[in-house]
């Protein structure tokens, strides 16, 4: 019994030691045809821009990115196609790549990302 107790005792540590390690750290963003490249707004077919995020402070290891869309302004006389997501992701930082294409027009586009990992 004293074995049990003592081997459960130990994996409840490293269970929690193993926890405690993770880190997150969260932002925003926020881009428009105001923004430096922006075209979104203009033209058709398929047309991105590039969002670079530092991270406040470096993770161990290369975290996993979780992006959400908050809100967006788009033109109502044609279809809202848009896509967000994350690529070259490091320990310092990654970046936002949102696209758009057909004769879609976004006018901004602003939302929040959650970096996690350990």
């Amino acid at each position: 019994m004293k074995k049990v107790i003592l081997l459960a005792s130990f994996l409840l540590f490293s269970a929690s030691l193993a926890f405690a390690q993770v880190q997150i750290q969260s932002g925003t963003f926020s881009e428009s045809y105001t923004s430096k490249g922006y075209t979104l707004d203009r033209g058709t077919g398929e047309r991105t821009y590039l969002v670079e995020v530092n991270f406040p402070a470096p993770f161990d290891k290369k975290p996993k990115i979780v992006l959400s869309v908050s809100n967006i302004d788009a033109d109502g006389q044609f279809n809202t196609r848009y896509k967000v997501e994350a690529f070259s992701v490091g320990r310092d930082n990654f970046t936002i790549k949102i696209s758009t294409w057909g004769d879609s027009k976004i006018f901004g586009i602003g939302g929040g990302w959650i970096a996690f990992g350990g």
